[in-house]
């Protein structure tokens, strides 16, 4: 009978079913004791090779001193060759600007180079296939290069009205700028930490720019313009590098691109602007004296540490983090102020300055601080 076959199958089944799980528990008791662990038997655990360690570390600051050298060099040098006394004309810095993006080009090409397996077949098909071929997310690149190109423009003007220390210090502003744009255009949320840090960093550069008597002795001694005029041209050229770094983070953000790709385009169109900025404002003095009159050797330095300024904060944010950004750029307003009073000898520090420079440190410093939240304990 069916019903009969099925039970019979069904006991049988099960039958089978409980021998099955009652063999399971007799191996289960009969199984060797697990082998202990490597830690329990002495031996030595995996972890990252000693050798990778330090080679981490060394990556990690040289960057560091990298960035320390870059960005003192370039505040100094710029400083003393827009102040140096020449008997034949001064070098133009709208020139100067167009030079250091083409060097910035050829850079960055040099670098996708390098990334394509040093193959030009390659790299022409990346340059074609990234840039010629997406001519919209190329364009979208003129804003913020137009606005690096004033910026640029802007901090010779400034470095001519300022000494180096004051410039420095004034010039972190740019971490209020970029943290309000950050909020605006990318929604970002800021700690009490983050916000503690930008009204101790408004404090600070109000001290250092808070006028005293040996300001006014100094200040004689600056080559051309005023320090209201240098004052005005660093705080527009933080608003600029505020609002064009959120803005090319952003399209970062929106696009797989590599960085050097989009340094290509920043500088293609930063040759632009910069070239109708020189036919704008020094059209005529470019064609009676030409393109490179003024240029020498200090000059040059500028240029090229000008132009490496962008790839040096790129490996920056690669291998370091903000604890040691915040060093570096304490490292380097200190240096500044040393070598513009014992070599340029054009600033003489107060402790109203002391006192403005050590609260933009603690607010650079405070600003990069993340605070971890403590882990649960486990339980015995």
């Amino acid at each position: 009978m069916p019903e009969l076959a099925g039970l019979a199958a069904a006991g049988a089944g099960g039958a089978a079913a409980a021998a099955g799980r009652s063999a399971a528990r007799r191996t289960r008791r009969t199984r060797p004791p697990r082998a202990p662990r490597a830690a329990e038997r002495g031996l030595p655990v995996r972890t990252e090779a000693p050798e990778e360690k330090a080679m981490s570390a060394n990556l990690k600051y040289l960057s560091l001193g990298i960035l320390v050298f870059q960005t003192t060099s370039l505040v100094l040098t710029m400083r003393y060759s827009r102040t140096l006394k020449e008997d034949g004309p001064r070098y133009l810095s709208s020139t100067a600007v167009v030079i250091a993006e083409l060097l910035k080009i050829i850079a960055c090409i040099l670098l996708v180079y390098k990334d394509s397996k040093c193959s030009l077949r390659a790299l022409n098909r990346v340059l074609h296939d990234e840039i010629l071929n997406k001519p919209m997310e190329t364009l979208k690149l003129a804003i913020p290069s137009g606005i690096y190109t004033l910026q640029n423009n802007l901090l010779y003007v400034a470095l001519s009205n300022l000494d180096a220390a004051t410039y420095q210090v004034t010039y972190q502003l740019k971490i209020l700028t970029t943290a309000l744009f950050s909020v605006s255009m990318l929604s970002k949320k800021l700690g009490l930490y983050q916000w503690l840090s930008l009204v101790i960093l408004m404090a600070g550069v109000t001290f250092v720019q808070w006028p005293s008597d040996s300001q006014e002795s100094s200040s004689k001694e600056l080559s051309a313009g005023s320090q209201f005029v240098g004052l005005m041209a660093v705080l527009t050229a933080c608003f600029s590098s505020g609002f064009a770094g959120v803005y090319f983070e952003k399209i970062l953000k929106e696009t797989k691109q590599s960085v050097w790709i989009r340094n290509i385009q920043l500088g293609s169109f930063g040759s632009i602007f910069g070239l109708m900025g020189v036919y704008i404002y020094d059209g005529e003095l470019v064609s009676k004296n030409g393109f490179f009159q003024g240029y020498n050797k200090l000059t040059w330095i500028v240029v090229v540490l000008q132009a490496l300024g962008g790839l040096v904060i790129a490996a920056v944010i690669k291998y370091a983090d903000n604890i040691l950004k915040g060093f570096a750029t304490s490292l380097s307003i200190i240096l500044s102020t040393l070598i513009s009073y014992f070599w340029l000898q054009d600033f003489v520090p107060t402790s109203v300055f002391f006192l403005g420079a050590i609260l933009v440190i603690a607010a650079t410093f405070l600003y990069g601080y993340d605070p971890k939240p403590a882990g649960n304990p486990t339980k015995a």
